[in-house]
């Protein structure tokens, strides 16, 4: 008797879900898929990749390169190069890293846990630099070293002229986490297009090669 009830609840529950197209039945899918994005998924996907943040959208134009992932590397790179060069990164070196064509505003990253032994000049990583800034920043790995035992980072965005100077000193209590490939471009901008009004005028829109 109760093995035929659960098959009943769970064959209207499942009709409910993805056969029901009446207003009832589309008002309860919205609600199971918040319900389940919340509280199921986003946390097996935290419990995964060790961080508080697994998926980030990439909120400005700090590491972006023209034509984003049809970018030319090697054009992008005869416009940078002075930059890198003052940290002993050349091209050849440049090219073996992460990310080598950058990322666009809008764009979703994958994000894992940032390891401080195991990260390397290259690697894109994402920090905490409040009070200077309300969201933690997403900028390329440039220089590691440690101080009493602690490792302290350098970053840089691929699209600014210089470094800011909260990524100059980076300790590694402030590591959020590490990002691994981007999972669409773009994508973010369905969130983005609702408070990137409230940006300063030159940085909204869309994003232009510095």
């Amino acid at each position: 008797m109760q093995k035929k009830r659960a098959e009943s609840f769970f064959r209207k529950f499942w009709n409910l879900l993805w056969k029901d197209e009446s207003l009832k039945g589309w008002i309860f899918s919205i609600i199971f898929l918040f319900v389940f994005i919340k509280f199921i998924f986003f946390p097996v996907l935290n419990l995964a990749t060790g961080t508080e943040l697994p998926l980030a959208i990439v909120e400005s134009c700090s590491m972006y390169h023209k034509g984003n992932v049809f970018s030319n590397f090697d054009n992008w790179w005869g416009k940078h190069d002075s930059k890198y060069s003052v940290f002993s990164i050349d091209q050849n070196k440049f090219s073996d890293f992460t990310f080598r064509r950058g990322f666009s505003k809008g764009d979703i990253l994958f994000i894992i846990r940032a390891k401080p032994e195991k990260l390397e000049v290259g690697d894109v990583i994402i920090f905490d630099a409040r009070p200077n800034y309300p969201n933690p920043l997403i900028h390329r790995i440039i220089n590691i070293k440690q101080e009493d035992g602690n490792f302290v980072f350098s970053t840089i965005g691929d699209n600014n002229n210089g470094q800011l100077s909260v990524e100059k000193e980076i300790p590694e209590d402030t590591l959020v986490g590490k990002a691994v490939f981007r999972i669409a471009p773009f994508i973010g901008w369905g969130k983005l297009i609702f408070y990137d009004w409230r940006n300063p005028l030159s940085e909204r829109g869309f994003c232009e090669e510095n």
